[in-house]
């Protein structure tokens, strides 16, 4: 269910109404603080990278009927994908085309279905809470998200009744409409990220997410000792300082494009590439961590971490991640994760 005429582009109408201040070309208002001369050299510069890549990238789907997953467009996902190719790439290397191929009809079924007043009722409490910054979900606005946000919220929430609904799916949400302007595509992404790719993180007890930042600490402990000590010393839980940074997958936490970066790389390769972002942040900022004096002065360096000219240059922190963090290979997270997940349930079970 597209939201674009065929006449329309997802750039089309970003200033509008009472709307004219100055938004990116999603939708976004460019905070007051943004030094406009050094971000619009940055995206100058960055735009012709995409520009170069967008060739590429139109050459290979050319070649290729079907996106497969191999060490050329692994190579490619990371050095980055344009953004009119995004929405492709993205239902693609996630299954998520497979599965809406599939199921031809069931997302408009869900909505046609009898509906949960409950769920209803607490999806509608977050809509205007879902980027308020961003025009694109404002009441005004020519294209408003707000009732595709709904949409898709409430149909995930039959379609997966062990999630329904919980804060933070509504920026999930929200970002996939904003990308893929499709309500039925956001769905199935929507699917492949809380059903496969980050299993648990949204359920009652949140399982998944509480062992990946268990997991976090223990590749802490032996890639950056010295913030592990930082963390124990002042008796800081890692949940206090980056649940956010994975229950919203970094959505609000780091720039726009370089969230879009890190999601091409997350759909393709999965769940590993938000370890690889959260030990990036950490070990290239060890001394500023580490310099902190209690627990409330830690929890402020996590936040200036997530700020700067190293996150916004979003095509050096992506090389980055990939080096910066050193050697980091799905068994050993699958591992931890095991050894996590067993000390969690039984400390939650009093054992």
């Amino acid at each position: 269910m597209s939201l674009l005429g065929d006449h329309e582009s997802a750039e089309d109408g970003i200033l509008h109404g009472n709307d004219c201040q100055r938004v990116d070309q999603y939708g976004f208002e460019q905070p007051d603080d943004l030094n406009h001369e050094i971000y619009e050299e940055m995206m100058s510069e960055y735009l012709t990278l995409l520009s170069r890549r967008s060739v590429k990238w139109s050459r290979l789907l050319k070649e290729n009927t079907k996106v497969e997953k191999n060490l050329k467009v692994k190579r490619y996902v990371r050095k980055g994908v344009p953004n009119e190719y995004r929405a492709l790439i993205w239902m693609a290397a996630s299954g998520a085309q497979q599965h809406l191929q599939m199921n031809h009809g069931y997302y408009d079924s869900l909505l046609r279905g009898r509906h949960d007043h409950h769920l209803e009722q607490t999806i509608r409490t977050d809509l205007h809470r879902t980027f308020p910054d961003n025009i694109h979900f404002r009441d005004s606005s020519q294209l408003c998200l707000q009732t595709a946000l709904f949409n898709v919220l409430l149909a995930y929430g039959h379609h997966n009744k062990d999630i329904g609904y919980c804060q933070g799916m509504n920026f999930i949400a929200g970002y996939l409409l904003i990308i893929t302007k499709d309500e039925e595509k956001s769905f199935w992404l929507m699917d492949a990220l809380l059903g496969r790719i980050l299993p648990d993180y949204y359920t009652t007890a949140m399982l998944g997410l509480k062992t990946d930042q268990e997991v976090l600490g223990e590749l802490v402990k032996v890639k950056v000792p010295g913030v592990w000590q930082a963390m124990t010393q002042h008796n800081v839980m890692w949940t206090l300082v980056v649940s956010r940074w994975f229950l919203c997958l970094y959505i609000d936490i780091l720039p726009m494009e370089t969230v879009l970066r890190i999601w091409d790389c997350l759909f393709y390769e999965g769940s590993k590439i938000l370890f690889r972002v959260a030990l990036t942040l950490i070990r290239h900022h060890q001394n500023l961590i580490q310099q902190a004096q209690n627990l409330p002065d830690i929890c402020e360096r996590f936040k200036l971490i997530t700020r700067g000219e190293f996150v916004e240059d979003c095509h050096a922190f992506i090389q980055n991640i990939f080096t910066e963090p050193g050697s980091l290979s799905m068994a050993t997270i699958t591992k931890l994760r095991e050894t996590c997940r067993d000390r969690i349930q039984a400390q939650e079970s009093g054992c």
